[in-house]
């Protein structure tokens, strides 16, 4: 049976001291793993050693986030309130434990430990230090934190020390740690996820020089620039973002491993299921083209202009050669709205919702093409007509790919004449 097992087992058997040797052992084969952590955290905690529980759960959220796991961050964050709690720190508990709520509301017992710092709040005086907040929703770990944090020594409950030089006084560590080798471009990859308040946003690529990095948080985008040791430079843009921010409150941070950007949602509670929107955002085009009038004439003129770009050629087995369907929907448009009335003159053709009489399903159609934006209205007269009249789609960038195949129903086949 291996360390872990071993551990839980000692767990489940309320021998704390031993779960916490087995768990120590165990991080020294998996160092970043959250559930060790998580677990180790439960068993100082139950030994009442709250500093060394606190230091396990604050790891064991960092490497939960690194892995993008929701459950391990949920349970991290769990042990991290409790933990505080614990402490007396019960502003910070508040947070933590309200964090957990945003992310899984039916936890078990994060209700009761919420409900527990609830009442503990309301005995402290409004100015008393346990009220004040101090914690942020991704822990601060310090180099001597994850000295301590790691599998090295935690058991004892006691801190890693280096070894005497002298007889001055020296920190516990005399150097720092080697900054670790810049992750390849190819190899750099980003996640996130939301609660009701913010979006967690991580980048994650190693030996980010915080003294050039840069990161640029505006209302509705992000952008990330550092350089590379290749000697060429890392950026990334989110524009535009799926929600507005606030740009004010947002925060970015840069670690070892990777940079971390909180984005501060401008509505809370608003959901985002995306990072990015595939809208264009209103007002942003004006506001791009301020600057030199010249060159602000040319960027109006090209964004705001009414004409269009002729229609690009698609590929077809025509033997007149390419058709514009752009032109051929225009004069459809123009032919579905106008017609002659008795006096002569045009006149535009009924527009009412309420039809009587003939063929409703032509009616249907009709209607369907003259309320369509020009892009559906194109795409569903190269479908019709490509397809022989067995297919009719609005969605022009799948039709606009190549010829529309005849499909005849189930049953029926196509003939040529």
């Amino acid at each position: 049976m291996d360390q872990a097992a071993l551990g839980k087992k000692a767990l489940d058997n309320q021998e704390y001291v031993a779960a916490v040797e087995h768990y120590t052992a165990a991080l020294k084969s998996s160092p970043t793993s959250p559930d060790y952590y998580i677990q180790r955290s439960t068993a100082y905690q139950r030994l009442k050693r709250y500093t060394e529980a606190l230091d396990d759960a604050n790891h064991a959220v960092v490497n939960a986030q690194k892995r993008a796991k929701k459950e391990s961050i949920v349970e991290a964050q769990f042990r991290r309130g409790c933990a505080l709690y614990c402490l007396g720190r019960f502003g910070d508990a508040e947070f933590v434990l309200g964090i957990v709520k945003d992310m899984k509301d039916d936890h078990k017992m994060a209700g009761m430990w919420m409900s527990k710092t609830h009442m503990s709040l309301k005995l402290l005086a409004d100015d008393d230090e346990k009220r004040k907040c101090t914690v942020k929703a991704t822990p601060d770990l310090d180099v001597s934190s994850a000295a301590s944090g790691s599998a090295n020594g935690h058991a004892a409950g006691t801190t890693s020390t280096s070894p005497a030089t002298g007889a001055s006084s020296a920190p516990p560590i005399s150097t720092p740690p080697p900054a670790p080798q810049q992750t390849p471009v190819d190899k750099i990859r980003h996640e996130w996820y939301q609660n009701p308040s913010n979006v967690y946003f991580t980048l994650l690529v190693k030996g980010v020089p915080t003294d050039k990095a840069q990161v640029d948080i505006r209302e509705h985008s992000l952008s990330i620039s550092f350089p590379l040791v290749t000697g060429s430079s890392y950026d990334l843009t989110l524009d535009p973002l799926f929600a507005a921010v606030d740009p004010a409150k947002s925060i970015s941070r840069i670690f070892p491993t990777k940079m971390e950007i909180v984005l501060v949602k401008a509505t809370p509670g608003q959901k985002w299921s995306a990072l990015e929107s595939s809208e264009p955002v209103a007002g942003k085009a004006e506001s791009a083209v301020e600057g030199n009038d010249g060159q602000a004439d040319a960027v109006k003129r090209a964004v705001f202009t009414q004409s269009r770009p002729a229609a690009p050629a698609y590929p077809t087995s025509s033997k007149s050669g390419p058709k514009d369907w752009d032109k051929i929907t225009k004069d459809l448009r123009q032919a579905d709205h106008v017609g002659s009335g008795e006096d002569g003159k045009t006149s535009h053709l009924d527009e009412d919702d309420d039809y009587e009489g003939g063929d409703e399903a032509n009616h249907f159609f009709k209607k369907l093409f003259k309320d369509a934006s020009p892009e559906v209205q194109r795409a569903m007269m190269k479908s019709y007509t490509e397809s022989n009249g067995t297919a009719l789609s609005t969605n022009w960038e799948e039709v606009s790919k190549g010829k529309v195949e005849t499909s005849p129903p189930t049953g029926m086949e196509a003939r040529k004449w």
